[in-house]
């Protein structure tokens, strides 16, 4: 039985290992209705994904026309300004087939010149606010990549009272120090507003141009495979209590990660094992 948490104030007991839609950017709907079942099966209830994600919501569309009840329905704008966000949202609920989203994040927004202009009064966040005023989003969050994440989140936190985040964590990317501290600043800051917290790459071994070779999955990064190994970083992650995993954007791990967590019976691996594998993988920090 994969475990529950409330997912910050929303008040949505969501499964702690959420569907990362990106992992439709390039399926066929047999192969994603294939995979829409195994969620079921595991009863995930949480959908992650994003309008930049290929065909991913055209895909889950068909799905929610029969299952809407039985998920917590999120997405992403990569939009920066009002008009081209507020367009894109209203693309993203045709396209999903829905009267409205769950929780409608910010996307990827990292950059500080960006950030402006989608925080801005003609910005991204506008459109956002708007559609949440008209019931057609009910939470707003944000999201970004690579080692700057939690201190722009903090600092989107500090103009706006988002719902969620979304952020890089594993094991290799909290032996950086200066990651490791604004994470865990960031995530204090999240606990006080009761703000949900959703992590990324929990299975990167590391960047694919270190190990050579060709790309054998449709994750950017080169992943880990094996189940023992799935397993401990799984766990790893479901180990930190309070946080949400967000699953790999590869329908062909999906099946290791439920499994993985389904076994979860609460013990986190140690950082002996886990320097172990690393070793023996020889991985690498996704972000330096």
């Amino acid at each position: 039985m994969i475990p529950k948490l409330t997912f910050g104030r929303t008040g949505h007991e969501s499964t702690r290992v959420l569907f990362g839609g990106a992992a439709f950017s390039r399926v066929t709907q047999e192969e994603a209705d294939q995979t829409m079942e195994l969620l079921l099966k595991y009863g995930i209830n949480h959908i992650d994904t994003a309008a930049s994600y290929g065909a991913s919501e055209d895909l889950i569309g068909p799905w929610m026309e029969k299952h809407r009840q039985d998920f917590f329905l999120a997405t992403k704008t990569g939009e920066r300004t009002y008009e081209k966000a507020k367009a894109e949202i209203h693309r993203s609920l045709e396209r999903l087939r829905v009267d409205y989203v769950d929780l409608l994040q910010l996307h990827a927004l990292i950059d500080p010149e960006e950030w402006e202009i989608a925080m801005g009064p003609d910005g991204a966040l506008k459109a956002a606010i708007e559609a949440r005023e008209e019931g057609i989003v009910r939470f707003i969050g944000v999201t970004g990549h690579g080692v700057m994440a939690p201190v722009m989140h903090l600092r989107s936190l500090e103009r706006f009272d988002f719902d969620s985040v979304l952020l890089p964590y594993n094991y290799m990317m909290m032996k950086n120090p200066e990651y490791a501290a604004n994470f865990e600043k960031l995530v204090s800051v999240c606990q006080e507003r009761n703000v949900a917290v959703q992590t990324i790459k929990s299975l990167a071994r590391g960047p694919y141009d270190a190990y050579g070779g060709e790309r054998t999955h449709a994750v950017w990064y080169k992943p880990l495979e094996e189940q023992e190994d799935i397993d401990r970083a799984v766990h790893w992650v479901l180990g930190r209590p309070g946080v949400f995993l967000n699953s790999a954007g590869d329908i062909h791990l999906l099946p290791k990660i439920l499994d993985a967590a389904n076994r979860f019976d609460g013990r986190r691996p140690s950082d002996e094992e886990m320097e172990a594998m690393a070793a023996r993988l020889d991985m690498r920090p996704l972000f330096t």
